[in-house]
């Protein structure tokens, strides 16, 4: 059985040992979909995604990680990061690939709406790859509505073409 919850500090530090394993694969499905895709320098994915970097973010208030659990073994995560007093950002969602299309990416987005409404948030915001029509499908299955398309100068130096999406959350 598949448990959604917030992440503690140990659960950063596993959450990051995992990942940066996955990247030692480098023909892996999740190396391929979260680092070549967006020619992301391996160094800038091992920085973002190490220990003391997830456990910074946590630490400001900001940031939070819901994990998905298997018997005992993280299989999925998304993030969150708040953006203002009534914006949040859905960082990233990711399954694992032996866990995908299972509904595990659904029940971690709907408890972080769910934790996000009981933090005053009323709208979550959502980047997906223009051309990442599964993500894209994904986010408009849940409610999201798509409020822009543009082509931005991501942190390591690419031109990255994104669609925005946002969910307005209602008060109930």
């Amino acid at each position: 059985m598949v448990t959604i919850r917030k992440a503690n500090k140990k659960d950063i530090s596993d959450l990051s040992r995992k990942f940066l394993q996955f990247l030692e694969d480098k023909r892996s499905k999740t190396y391929k979909d979260n680092v070549v895709k967006f020619g992301i320098p391996e160094e800038y994915v091992r920085r973002v995604l190490a220990e003391e970097t997830l456990l910074k973010a946590v630490s400001s208030g900001k940031a939070t990680f819901y994990l998905a659990i298997e018997d005992n073994e993280i299989i999925g995560f998304a993030q969150t990061i708040q953006q203002g007093n009534q914006i949040a950002e859905l960082d990233r969602i990711v399954v694992f690939p032996s866990h995908g299309r299972k509904g595990i990416g659904t029940q971690l987005l709907q408890q972080a709406i769910i934790d996000e409404k009981k933090n005053g948030i009323k709208t979550i915001i959502v980047n997906a790859g223009k051309q990442e029509t599964h993500a894209r499908r994904f986010y408009e299955k849940n409610g999201f509505k798509l409020i822009r398309e543009a082509t931005i100068d991501a942190p390591w130096g690419k031109k990255l073409d994104l669609a925005t999406y946002e969910l307005q959350l209602s008060s109930s």
